[in-house]
């Protein structure tokens, strides 16, 4: 038999073998292009402090596989979050722009019938920028971003949802005895919504943080073939002071008995930590998924936190409100045992995964946040950041980072001015010696300001599901 040849052919074969060719290598691409997508994965604590992971030091909470992120991968020494409490700080992370920009100036209030209570739905969360490039994602955990129907996981470019929409929860099973946040009717009754998945309510049987992982592994088996993003937004170690006896027994060496706690609300989070990479190996996504690990603010005060050297606590903007653990891991892509010391920021998670899959970021939104790979590759020796920015408006602070050079202006805690070169724990004002500097970094800290709008929701504290008395109307500054 005589091998054909394209010669041959006639016409309308000719047109069909071209059109052949050419779906099969468009094909080709796509299939090379989708399996070229790295998983992303962002695992979230909540209140902890700087000093209570391996790699910052602790001597006695140990997170061995939390620390595996870092050992295998990059530690941020300088890694900060844009808010020092959990609601603003997530919304930062989520949209990698500045909560100021959008209103997101509070932690919003619980209250499902409030529909100006939330992200506003013109943002983009990391889920909505990645849904067109082929990324399927999931949320499991903490919300805290809107408990109106439309601010919902499901409305946000999310396709899977466990967990709870307020911003604390019970930990025990048999504390959840609340069918709906709307049967939540009063202050922090929310800690006791049973569980959601998706938009049902399901019944738990176990600690929450071992649920929460249970579906962080479920959903990373489920989606082992196709790229996906999955935020786990862990509550613990957040009060409730809550653990089970067999994490409170692996603590023992330590007496007191709230940071015993504390502790062993960690030890839960770092047993999770480590079935997922364990997850990743077995199912040989090692090399082909980026896990970032990283506090939503420092710890708390009443939480038996430890942030170390920092000074102050959450909801504070000296270090201790939003210098945090942060980390991350990408085989054969991240430097391994890198430490990386000039200033990141969670804003620049959705830079980093826009930066590396091409996503597109609509020009009216443009982000704060950068794609961080350049900076850890050593191939952008420059800093990612020139300055990094922090607005409290409830309690009248502005704070800023210029290099080495801090300065806050605060109606609550007064003005100061630092080198956190050599002065990490921030002891020394240097407002008095140096107030030209200090001036200079009020004067840019108030322009940026200036772009920003006041919080378009009322105060989490003293309201009740219901309550219509809203927050003073709202402006561009």
């Amino acid at each position: 038999m005589k091998r054909l040849t394209i010669k041959k052919l006639n016409k309308p074969a000719l047109k069909l073998a071209v059109a052949l060719f050419l779906a099969c290598s468009a094909l080709s691409s796509f299939m090379s292009s989708a399996s070229e997508k790295p998983n992303f994965i962002v695992i979230l604590t909540d209140d902890q402090g700087y000093a209570d992971v391996g790699f910052n030091g602790s001597d006695d909470i140990i997170t061995p596989h939390i620390d595996k992120i870092a050992k295998e991968g990059t530690r941020f020494t300088n890694g900060y979050v844009t808010y020092a409490v959990c609601g603003p700080s997530r919304a930062g992370l989520l949209t990698g722009r500045y909560q100021g920009r959008f209103g997101f100036g509070r932690n919003p209030i619980i209250d499902p019938t409030d529909e100006t209570s939330g992200l506003p739905l013109n943002e983009q969360m990391i889920s909505e920028v990645l849904k067109p490039v082929g990324y399927t994602s999931s949320i499991i955990g903490k919300w805290h971003m809107g408990t109106h129907e439309k601010f919902r996981p499901n409305k946000r470019g999310f396709d899977h949802f466990y967990g709870f929409l307020s911003g604390g929860h019970q930990y025990f099973p048999e504390d959840l005895t609340i069918d709906s946040i709307e049967n939540a009717k009063k202050n922090w009754s929310w800690y006791r919504t049973k569980i959601m998945e998706n938009n049902k309510r399901v019944e738990i049987d176990e600690y929450l943080t071992d649920e929460l992982s249970n579906e962080a592994v479920k959903f990373i088996e489920r989606e082992k073939d196709n790229p996906f993003f999955l935020y786990l937004a862990y509550n613990a170690p957040h009060t409730p002071l809550q653990a089970s006896q067999e994490y409170l027994d692996r603590n023992t060496h330590i007496k007191d008995k709230k940071r015993q706690t504390y502790a062993a609300m960690v030890t839960a989070v770092d047993d999770g930590v480590g079935r997922i990479l364990a997850k990743l190996d077995e199912l040989s996504l090692d090399d082909n998924t980026m896990v970032i690990f990283l506090s939503d603010n420092g710890g708390a005060r009443n939480n038996g936190s430890n942030n170390g050297e920092l000074r102050g606590f959450k909801g504070g903007y000296f270090e201790g409100g939003v210098h945090v653990p942060f980390a991350v891991r990408w085989p054969g892509k991240v430097p391994a045992g890198q430490i990386y010391k000039k200033p990141v920021s969670s804003l620049d998670i959705l830079g980093t995964f826009a930066g590396i899959t091409k996503a597109p970021i609509a020009k009216e939104r443009p982000l704060d946040g950068v794609n961080l790979m350049p900076f850890i590759t050593g191939k952008d020796k420059s800093a990612p950041h020139d300055v990094l920015f922090w607005r409290a408006f409830d309690q009248g602070t502005l704070a800023t980072r210029r290099g080495n050079s801090k300065a806050i202006k605060s109606d609550r805690d007064g003005n100061h001015l630092f080198n956190l070169d050599n002065d990490l724990s921030e002891k020394n004002n240097l407002l008095k010696s140096d107030g030209e500097l200090y001036q200079q970094q009020i004067k840019e800290v108030q322009a940026w300001e200036s772009e920003l709008i006041e919080p378009i929701f009322r105060p989490l504290q003293g309201h009740h599901v219901g309550n219509k008395n809203k927050n003073k109307k709202t402006k561009a500054k």
